[in-house]
């Protein structure tokens, strides 16, 4: 009795709902990324073992880099807004409403208040190419403590957060603590770059 031969079939695979899957992610990935706006200046921080993490939302960032030159940023476009209104009425400078959209839209800034109207009036890419200054922290001329106290009367649920280079100064750091200090701010956040624990021997 002679023997049946089955034929042998390729197997086949249909790669189209692999196909529709990963345009799917690709399309929820890229409509749920939000975009990191432009810092001022780049800092390296120095490594710590520490765990503690820093909120998301309602935070002051004092930057300062290796030139030994603050930058100030909040987060939260109205508390920009309404902050951006108590320093102008103390120091006497009206914003208009483009000024103060432009500035609930920055990340950091760092020039001094009798030049903040006209670096705001830039355009965008005016601005990224202007080297700024700094905010002033000397004794005479101590901007950045009025920022920090009318950050605070606006939101007084911020948390603040010092992220210095690791080229930085010791009395550029030592100063801007002093002046939160002198705010009555003695709580507050040093951000650095996270590396493993050391294990014990």
């Amino acid at each position: 009795m002679p023997k049946v031969k089955v034929k042998r079939t390729n197997p086949s695979l249909d790669m189209t709902p692999m196909v529709d899957l990963f345009f799917l992610l690709v399309t929820f990935f890229m409509l749920t990324a939000t975009a990191r706006p432009d810092e001022a200046v780049i800092v390296d921080t120095p490594s710590s073992a520490s765990e503690i993490k820093i909120p998301d939302t309602n935070v002051i960032t004092i930057t300062v880099d290796k030139n030994d030159r603050v930058f100030f940023g909040v987060d939260g476009q109205q508390t920009k807004e309404a902050l951006l209104d108590k320093i102008g009425s103390k120091y006497g400078v009206s914003f208009t409403p483009e000024e103060r959209k432009t500035f609930s839209l920055l990340s950091n800034f760092g020039v001094p208040i009798n030049q903040l109207k006209s670096y705001l009036s830039m355009e965008s890419n005016a601005r990224k190419e202007v080297n700024q200054p700094g905010i002033p922290v000397d004794s005479t001329h101590n901007e950045l403590g009025d920022w920090v106290l009318q950050t605070r009367l606006t939101n007084p649920n911020v948390v603040i957060a010092i992220k210095g280079d690791q080229d930085v100064s010791y009395p550029t750091v030592k100063r801007v603590i002093d002046i939160l200090q002198d705010k009555k701010v003695n709580r507050f956040n040093l951000i650095t770059d996270m590396e493993m624990k050391p294990t014990a021997l």
